[in-house]
Protein backbone atom coordinates (compact mmCIF):
# COMPACT_ATOMS: atom_id res chain seq x y z
CA UNK A 1 0.00 0.00 0.00
CA UNK A 2 1.08 3.50 -0.74
CA UNK A 3 0.09 6.43 0.97
CA UNK A 4 1.71 10.52 0.63
CA UNK A 5 2.54 11.62 4.27
CA UNK A 6 3.07 15.37 4.61
CA UNK A 7 6.75 16.71 4.70
CA UNK A 8 5.92 20.12 6.02
CA UNK A 9 4.78 21.61 8.68
CA UNK A 10 1.93 24.32 9.46
CA UNK A 11 -0.95 24.66 7.46
CA UNK A 12 0.41 24.21 4.20
CA UNK A 13 1.02 20.89 5.09
CA UNK A 14 -0.36 19.42 2.47
CA UNK A 15 1.36 21.65 -0.30
CA UNK A 16 4.32 19.21 -0.28
CA UNK A 17 4.20 15.46 -0.37
CA UNK A 18 6.16 12.21 -0.80
CA UNK A 19 4.50 9.02 -1.55
CA UNK A 20 5.93 6.12 0.90
CA UNK A 21 4.92 2.78 1.87
CA UNK A 22 3.06 2.07 4.55
CA UNK A 23 5.18 -0.71 5.98
CA UNK A 24 8.54 0.68 5.43
CA UNK A 25 7.52 3.80 8.00
CA UNK A 26 8.67 2.93 11.41
CA UNK A 27 6.26 2.00 14.07
CA UNK A 28 6.64 5.57 15.84
CA UNK A 29 5.80 7.19 12.39
CA UNK A 30 2.65 5.80 12.29
CA UNK A 31 1.44 6.33 15.58
CA UNK A 32 2.95 9.96 15.34
CA UNK A 33 0.71 10.49 12.14
CA UNK A 34 -1.89 8.54 14.16
CA UNK A 35 -1.67 11.14 16.83
CA UNK A 36 -1.65 14.42 14.39
CA UNK A 37 -4.46 12.98 12.64
CA UNK A 38 -6.21 13.11 16.05
CA UNK A 39 -5.75 16.55 16.52
CA UNK A 40 -2.25 16.97 19.00
CA UNK A 41 1.04 17.96 18.55
CA UNK A 42 3.34 14.71 19.00
CA UNK A 43 6.31 17.04 18.68
CA UNK A 44 5.01 18.97 21.98
CA UNK A 45 7.09 18.10 24.96
CA UNK A 46 4.45 15.40 26.61
CA UNK A 47 4.12 13.66 23.79
CA UNK A 48 7.70 13.38 22.32
CA UNK A 49 8.00 10.18 23.36
CA UNK A 50 4.62 8.96 23.03
CA UNK A 51 5.28 7.05 19.85
CA UNK A 52 8.19 4.77 21.25
CA UNK A 53 6.05 4.15 24.29
CA UNK A 54 3.28 2.62 22.78
CA UNK A 55 5.41 0.63 20.60
CA UNK A 56 6.96 -1.21 23.84
CA UNK A 57 3.67 -1.00 24.91
CA UNK A 58 1.74 -2.86 21.95
CA UNK A 59 4.54 -5.04 21.55
CA UNK A 60 4.20 -6.55 25.06
CA UNK A 61 0.38 -6.72 24.74
CA UNK A 62 0.39 -8.83 21.59
CA UNK A 63 3.59 -11.12 22.30
CA UNK A 64 1.09 -14.32 22.22
CA UNK A 65 1.54 -14.19 18.75
CA UNK A 66 5.02 -15.26 19.38
CA UNK A 67 4.25 -18.21 21.50
CA UNK A 68 2.45 -21.46 21.74
CA UNK A 69 1.03 -23.80 24.42
CA UNK A 70 3.55 -26.39 23.66
CA UNK A 71 6.56 -24.09 24.04
CA UNK A 72 5.22 -23.17 27.62
CA UNK A 73 4.06 -25.77 28.88
CA UNK A 74 7.46 -27.81 28.05
CA UNK A 75 8.27 -30.74 29.99
CA UNK A 76 5.57 -29.34 32.85
CA UNK A 77 3.58 -32.78 31.53
CA UNK A 78 3.62 -35.70 34.07
CA UNK A 79 2.46 -39.41 34.77
CA UNK A 80 -0.29 -39.23 37.27
CA UNK A 81 -3.25 -41.55 38.37
CA UNK A 82 -5.50 -38.64 39.48
CA UNK A 83 -9.18 -38.90 38.34
CA UNK A 84 -10.73 -36.11 39.41
CA UNK A 85 -11.72 -32.53 38.08
CA UNK A 86 -8.51 -30.19 38.19
CA UNK A 87 -9.46 -26.34 38.42
CA UNK A 88 -6.94 -23.37 38.48
CA UNK A 89 -9.61 -20.06 38.89
CA UNK A 90 -9.85 -16.85 38.62
CA UNK A 91 -6.40 -16.56 36.51
CA UNK A 92 -6.61 -12.69 35.62
CA UNK A 93 -6.28 -12.06 32.10
CA UNK A 94 -5.80 -8.61 29.95
CA UNK A 95 -6.53 -8.40 26.29
CA UNK A 96 -7.05 -5.99 23.24
CA UNK A 97 -10.81 -6.47 21.32
CA UNK A 98 -9.95 -6.73 17.71
CA UNK A 99 -12.63 -4.60 16.36
CA UNK A 100 -11.68 -1.66 18.33
CA UNK A 101 -7.87 -1.94 19.93
CA UNK A 102 -9.54 -1.57 23.06
CA UNK A 103 -8.90 -3.32 25.79
CA UNK A 104 -11.12 -6.17 27.50
CA UNK A 105 -10.03 -7.65 31.14
CA UNK A 106 -11.57 -10.04 33.95
CA UNK A 107 -10.61 -13.84 34.73
CA UNK A 108 -10.61 -17.15 33.40
CA UNK A 109 -11.73 -20.33 35.08
CA UNK A 110 -9.71 -23.58 33.35
CA UNK A 111 -10.44 -27.02 34.94
CA UNK A 112 -9.94 -30.53 32.86
CA UNK A 113 -10.47 -33.82 34.14
CA UNK A 114 -6.76 -35.95 33.76
CA UNK A 115 -6.49 -39.27 31.83
CA UNK A 116 -3.03 -39.88 33.03
CA UNK A 117 -1.03 -37.14 32.74
CA UNK A 118 -1.45 -33.72 34.45
CA UNK A 119 0.48 -30.47 33.80
CA UNK A 120 1.79 -27.75 36.38
CA UNK A 121 -0.52 -25.75 37.59
CA UNK A 122 0.75 -22.54 36.52
CA UNK A 123 0.37 -23.70 33.36
CA UNK A 124 -3.01 -23.34 32.76
CA UNK A 125 -2.26 -19.43 33.91
CA UNK A 126 0.20 -19.22 30.80
CA UNK A 127 -1.97 -20.68 28.32
CA UNK A 128 -4.50 -17.86 29.09
CA UNK A 129 -1.60 -15.84 29.00
CA UNK A 130 -0.59 -16.82 25.18
CA UNK A 131 -4.07 -16.20 23.66
CA UNK A 132 -4.91 -13.29 25.59
CA UNK A 133 -1.58 -11.49 24.32
CA UNK A 134 -3.12 -11.09 21.26
CA UNK A 135 -6.29 -9.12 19.30
CA UNK A 136 -9.56 -11.49 20.14
CA UNK A 137 -12.61 -11.41 20.65
CA UNK A 138 -13.57 -13.29 23.95
CA UNK A 139 -15.60 -16.14 22.32
CA UNK A 140 -12.91 -17.52 20.49
CA UNK A 141 -10.37 -16.85 23.33
CA UNK A 142 -12.48 -18.99 25.25
CA UNK A 143 -12.06 -22.11 22.87
CA UNK A 144 -8.88 -21.42 22.18
CA UNK A 145 -7.62 -21.67 25.94
CA UNK A 146 -9.56 -25.12 26.13
CA UNK A 147 -8.40 -26.60 22.83
CA UNK A 148 -4.87 -26.10 23.82
CA UNK A 149 -5.37 -27.90 27.02
CA UNK A 150 -7.20 -30.92 25.12
CA UNK A 151 -4.25 -31.01 22.67
CA UNK A 152 -1.88 -31.05 25.52
CA UNK A 153 -2.97 -33.67 27.92
CA UNK A 154 -5.57 -35.58 26.22
CA UNK A 155 -7.60 -35.54 29.19
CA UNK A 156 -11.39 -36.98 29.84
CA UNK A 157 -12.76 -33.79 29.55
CA UNK A 158 -11.85 -29.48 29.46
CA UNK A 159 -14.08 -26.53 30.74
CA UNK A 160 -13.13 -23.13 30.62
CA UNK A 161 -14.90 -20.34 31.59
CA UNK A 162 -14.23 -16.37 30.84
CA UNK A 163 -15.34 -13.78 32.98
CA UNK A 164 -14.69 -10.20 31.46
CA UNK A 165 -15.22 -6.08 31.25
CA UNK A 166 -14.84 -4.74 27.89
CA UNK A 167 -13.69 -1.23 27.41
CA UNK A 168 -15.57 -1.16 23.65
CA UNK A 169 -18.48 -0.89 25.59
CA UNK A 170 -17.87 1.05 28.61
CA UNK A 171 -15.99 3.80 27.16
CA UNK A 172 -17.59 4.35 24.20
CA UNK A 173 -21.07 2.86 22.20
CA UNK A 174 -23.59 1.81 24.47
CA UNK A 175 -21.48 2.89 27.49
CA UNK A 176 -22.28 0.37 29.95
CA UNK A 177 -20.31 0.36 33.07
CA UNK A 178 -21.66 -2.43 34.81
CA UNK A 179 -22.11 -5.14 32.05
CA UNK A 180 -20.30 -8.38 32.00
CA UNK A 181 -19.75 -10.83 29.40
CA UNK A 182 -19.32 -14.64 30.21
CA UNK A 183 -18.14 -17.04 27.58
CA UNK A 184 -17.92 -20.91 27.86
CA UNK A 185 -16.29 -24.13 25.97
CA UNK A 186 -16.01 -27.53 26.76
CA UNK A 187 -14.96 -30.81 25.88
CA UNK A 188 -14.94 -34.41 26.69
CA UNK A 189 -16.52 -35.20 30.47
CA UNK A 190 -17.41 -31.70 30.89
CA UNK A 191 -20.00 -32.16 27.54
CA UNK A 192 -21.31 -35.49 28.03
CA UNK A 193 -22.07 -35.63 32.20
CA UNK A 194 -24.36 -33.47 32.98
CA UNK A 195 -23.11 -33.66 37.13
CA UNK A 196 -19.33 -33.02 36.14
CA UNK A 197 -20.47 -29.84 34.01
CA UNK A 198 -23.28 -28.86 37.34
CA UNK A 199 -20.03 -29.04 39.54
CA UNK A 200 -17.30 -26.92 37.10
CA UNK A 201 -20.23 -24.08 37.20
CA UNK A 202 -20.87 -24.62 40.90
CA UNK A 203 -16.93 -24.23 41.54
CA UNK A 204 -16.85 -21.34 39.53
CA UNK A 205 -19.21 -19.18 40.72
CA UNK A 206 -19.18 -19.66 44.32
CA UNK A 207 -17.98 -17.33 46.26
CA UNK A 208 -15.16 -18.47 49.13
CA UNK A 209 -13.40 -16.68 52.21
CA UNK A 210 -10.20 -15.65 51.60
CA UNK A 211 -7.12 -18.19 52.29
Amino acid sequence: MTIKISTKEGSDAGAATDPVRLGDLPFEALVAEMIRRLGDDPERAGMVKTPERVRKSMEFLTQGYHQSAAEVVGDAVFEERHHNMVLVKDIELYSMCEHHLLPFFGKAHVAYIPNGRIMGLSKAARIVEIYSRRFQVQERLTEQVAQAVWDTLQPQGVAVVVEAYHLCMMMRGVQKQNSKTITSAMRGAFLEDLRTRDEFLRLTTSVHSPL
